[in-house]
């Protein structure tokens, strides 16, 4: 029934024509001057450059040119591209977050812009800088569709500054062509910019953006033309190697480790358009830790990817499947396991190697291998890890994806099942997206393949987005097998059929303080296969948003909420006590209210409450966030969740609590001290994490990162690390 379906849509949507259409466009001056990226635009070849103007409001009108209209010229020579901007402000109050790199959020100013470098309306590049000269990068991948396809992990050099003048703020760049993949040979990339002015309370691109579809969304985008076409460049080769003093404590098991790690990664580009990283004993340790999250539900929670070896081209390998529900590729199984007491531990990668980017215009490879050493302490076996995914452009945005998945033991153990000695996935994937984004959608077939055990193992899936201005449809549909299986995936539950369809109206007043707000009802059903398609789940979801001309938003939304337990369960987790029955079902039902404040002030909240049945008791849940912004030196925020269960004699009852204030505090542009405290009871845990990074070369840091861990009821200590670690990149 699922490859039936799959291919009916394929079939249908494979008869639709699309196409781009740009309406503006600038030349980009070819140079041999020298710049100074000092922010100051200073060289006379500024003034014969042609500039890039008439900006387009993006909020709160999308109608009208912007009332502060920016300019952007463009030049480059055989080594770099230069930027230089002038952006128009009523005043020099400006909202900075901090002077960290990698800043986000539209309650801070900034001007971005966005490069395309393949015209595929898939991938682009994007840098940006604030008027205080602090800059970011991040790559845009599947079309922009999604603020998931927005990626600030991405590290690479460049150079920036900005200075502040009555009136208006000015910035230049330095871009080396090293940095971007793009084919030789180009004459054209596809370009837009887009500014935050919290000043003006007004967003503004280049190239008008309808207001239903996101800032940096890749189907709304003109062309920078080239005076002459852009020749080889030729990435030099990267060395980063790192040194890390480590010592350790685990209260627990009394064990102690003081020791000295060395290790490294190297970048070499293959031409202008793949990229081969290869790494050594890497070590995490600078890594942000995770965010702390109260979990109710049976299932697992998905976390984002934060270590740098996995970020470029991460779309290439990350996305096929269904996100939420069956990714087939979650970078985050590498590099950890669980112990025989099911605990998740470190498992150590010994080295890996990775080649992604452009085969030809319009077909991706990504390839990946990675080997994790072998703990037979806790019957954890040497795995090799390895992925291979292309992706083919078809019609001008849409593609079509393949891979081949093989997790294998490295050699046979005692302590390894036959079943688990290895896990391999075959998969397509057709990626939808219309020349206006006004469709989008996915449709997908995978199998999994198991010792004796090829029969089946199927997961497929079909989603349809329709987005216009004043209405959003959105359904989808799952299947995944009862055997289907996943080692190095994200597969929330199997046996499954899924189906969700969502309606939403969406109203634009002309006046009052409403810029916009929606009706939307979002039902989701599931049923389970092997038990003769039972309605296991569903959920009716009704809800009223609405954003103000200030940007702050608020909303209310109601459920209706139908749960069948196969297995006993415990949602408070307390320990010891009477779960809830299984091979029952429970009806519940809520209702919650949202608000959130104006992010521009330099004291922001947000609030979230929602009250209600859950299973056969109640549940009370609060949610609240405060940021504080000492500008540009600090910034201060604080998470609070609580959740107050109440179920009824025997099962157990519990106010649960997740508390975790956070500190930036940055010194300068280069040196920043960050502490993150997250206490959970549910967890039993209060973690401290502090981090201090001084960055004294491009893309060179040393950290300092000390780390602690106690159980919340006795307030005895868990753990305890503290970390030294130097990095260097050097270009050879």
């Amino acid at each position: 029934m699922s490859r039936a379906f799959f291919v009916l849509y394929i079939f249908f949507l494979a008869g639709v024509s699309f196409g781009q259409t740009t309406n503006k466009s600038f030349t980009v001056k070819y140079t041999s001057e020298t710049i100074e990226p000092d922010g100051v635009l200073d060289e006379a070849i500024w003034d014969s450059v042609e500039h890039t103007g008439d900006y387009w409001q993006y909020f709160p009108s999308a109608s009208v040119q912007a009332n502060q209209q920016s300019e952007l010229k463009i030049l480059y020579d055989d080594k770099n591209l230069y930027v230089g901007i002038k952006a128009y402000s009523v005043g020099n109050n400006y909202a900075l977050q901090s002077l960290k790199r990698d800043f986000r959020g539209s309650g801070s100013d900034s001007f971005s812009i966005v490069f395309d470098t393949y015209n595929d309306g898939t991938n682009a590049f994007l840098f940006g800088i604030n008027p205080n000269g602090v800059r970011r990068e991040a790559l845009i991948s599947n079309g922009g569709t999604n603020r998931q396809s927005f990626n600030l992990s991405w590290d690479v050099k460049w150079q920036g500054d900005a200075k502040m003048y009555d009136g208006y703020f000015t910035a230049e760049m330095i871009i080396p062509l090293t940095s971007l993949k793009f084919k030789e040979g180009a004459e054209k990339w596809r370009f837009n910019s887009y500014r935050i002015d919290t000043q003006s309370n007004e967003r503004s691109t280049w190239i008008n953006i309808p207001q239903n579809q996101l800032l940096f969304n890749l189907a709304f985008m003109g062309d920078m033309v080239f005076e002459k076409p852009l020749g080889k460049s030729r990435t030099p080769l990267a060395l980063i190697p790192y040194i890390n003093a480590l010592s350790q404590k685990d209260f627990e098991t009394d064990d102690g480790i003081n020791t000295v790690k060395v290790g490294g990664d190297a970048k070499v580009a293959i031409g202008n358009n793949l990229n081969l990283d290869l790494t050594i004993n890497p070590d995490f340790s600078q890594v942000e830790v995770d965010d702390q999250v109260t979990n109710l539900t049976r299932f697992e929670v998905s976390l984002p990817e934060k270590r740098q070896f996995f970020i470029d081209n991460s779309d290439l390998f990350a996305s096929f499947g269904d996100g939420r529900d069956a990714n087939p590729f979650f970078s985050r199984r590498i590099g950890i396991a669980r112990d025989t007491a099911g605990n998740t531990i470190e498992n150590k990668i010994i080295g890996g190697v990775r080649l992604s980017g452009k085969l030809t215009k319009d077909l991706r490879v990504g390839f990946l291998n990675i080997q994790t050493s072998e703990d037979s302490e806790n019957e954890i076996p040497s795995n090799n890890n390895t992925m291979l995914a292309l992706q083919q452009r078809v019609f001008s945005r849409s593609n079509i994806g393949f891979f081949l998945i093989n997790k294998q033991s490295f050699k046979e153990y005692d302590f390894v099942e036959r079943e688990d000695e290895y896990n391999r996935l075959l998969g397509l994937d057709y990626n939808l997206a219309s020349k206006d984004n006004t469709w989008t959608g996915k449709f997908y077939l995978h199998k999994s393949f198991q010792p004796d055990d090829s029969k089946g193992n199927f997961s497929s899936g079909a989603r349809i987005s329709y987005n216009s201005r004043n209405y959003n449809v959105f359904s989808k549909f799952l299947y995944i097998d009862e055997e289907f299986s996943s080692d190095l995936g994200f597969v929330r539950r199997t046996d499954i059929v899924k189906g969700i369809v969502s309606l939403e109206r969406i109203f634009w007043p002309n006046t009052g303080v409403l810029q916009k707000h929606s009706f939307q009802f979002f039902p989701i059903f599931i049923w389970s296969p092997s038990r003769n398609y039972q309605n296991t789940d569903y959920d009716f979801r009704t809800s009223w948003e609405a954003t103000f001309n200030d940007q702050s938003q608020v909303g209310i939304n109601m459920s209706n909420t139908y749960t069948y337990l196969f297995d006993s369960f415990d949602p408070t987790g307390t320990d010891g006590s009477i779960p809830l029955p299984g091979d029952m079902g429970y009806h519940y039902n809520s209702v919650g209210l949202n608000y959130q404040s104006d992010q521009r002030k330099l004291l922001a909240y947000q609030a979230d409450t929602e009250i209600g049945r859950f299973f056969n008791g109640k549940r009370v849940s609060l949610e609240g966030g405060l940021t504080l912004r000492v500008q540009p030196k600090a910034f201060l925020s604080l998470i609070v969740n609580y959740d107050q269960i109440n179920l009824p004699d025997p099962y157990p009852s519990a106010d649960i609590w997740l508390i975790s204030p956070k500190i930036d505090i940055t010194f300068s542009k280069s040196i920043f001290w960050s502490t993150l405290i997250q206490y959970s009871n549910q967890r039993d845990n209060l973690g401290f994490n502090s981090r201090l990074q001084w960055r004294f070369a491009p893309l060179s840091d040393l950290f300092i990162v000390y780390t602690d861990n106690y159980f919340v009821n006795s307030f005895q200590p868990r753990n305890r690390s503290i970390n030294l670690k130097l990095t260097y990149w050097l270009n050879i």
